[in-house]
């Protein structure tokens, strides 16, 4: 299966070329390349420490390659300075894996955080914008809540709310069930493929969650030692002949590990 998006002639949002990155001795990205189509939902998936959250975090240029290039919409970013780069990051939202609310603000703080880092927008503005994230995550007249007053799910969907709050053309979304029990994960899931039907949000999602990777994903990427070694829909992926592909879809141990364990 191809790893370039399945209509070559539409230039990617986003695209990875021989993308390398290690940190000391251990290498993380391996030559990575990668197209992200727009509109559609990727879901990236592979084993802990395989890098999945820092190819993310190369998108929004918190790491830079140390070798190949990274675009947007055809412009290579990797290699801008952060003053060029900020722009481009406004265009992005992302959603933490522990959401990373703050603790001292309210909920209505919380969103308001970007909007009021951004500056030249009304209190008006804000207060709308307020409303409105909190509405499509389903939480209204929630903005006076405390973080510690809600729920794992509802933390989630706030940080989502804020994650929202300037109009992303992409997001990003870190281990977004992680913590979940299945109903709140699902919420979850719901509102990503909402995102995605209702206002055309690219999404990429990283995530060790099966069910949730082929519930919302339009393509599934699996990255692992270092590159990615399949891409397909939930469907092809399923029937990937190739056995890591097929362990970690399944979640099954590998005879090494398990001769480990028996040698315990």
């Amino acid at each position: 299966m191809s790893i370039t998006s399945q209509n070559s002639s539409d230039v990617p949002v986003i695209r990875f070329e021989n993308v390398h990155k290690r940190f000391g001795s251990l290498v993380v990205l391996n030559g990575v390349d990668l197209d992200i189509p727009a509109d559609q939902t990727t879901v990236v998936i592979g084993p802990s420490g395989t890098g999945k959250s820092v190819l993310l975090k190369h998108i929004v240029g918190l790491l830079r390659p140390d070798s190949g290039h990274v675009y947007f919409h055809g412009r290579r970013i990797d290699n801008l300075p952060e003053k060029e780069f900020e722009p481009i990051r406004k265009r992005f939202g992302f959603l933490f894996q522990q959401s990373a609310l703050f603790d001292s603000m309210d909920v209505g703080e919380n969103i308001a955080f970007p909007l009021r880092q951004e500056g030249g927008i009304s209190e008006a503005q804000i207060i709308e914008t307020i409303h409105e994230k909190l509405s499509i995550v389903g939480l209204a007249a929630s903005e006076r809540k405390m973080p510690a007053d809600l729920s794992g799910g509802q933390r989630k969907r706030v940080a989502l709310a804020r994650a929202m709050a300037m109009n992303p053309e992409v997001l990003l979304y870190d281990e977004p069930t992680t913590g979940l029990d299945p109903i709140r994960a699902d919420v979850i899931n719901e509102l990503i493929l909402k995102l995605q039907k209702q206002f055309k949000v690219t999404g990429i999602v990283v995530t060790h969650d099966m069910a949730s990777a082929f519930k919302v994903a339009d393509h599934i990427v699996m990255l692992l030692h270092g590159k990615i070694v399949y891409r397909g829909t939930a469907d092809e992926i399923r029937a990937c002949p190739d056995p890591e592909v097929q362990r970690f879809i399944q979640g099954r141990a590998s005879e090494a590990e398990l001769d480990a364990l028996d040698r315990l």
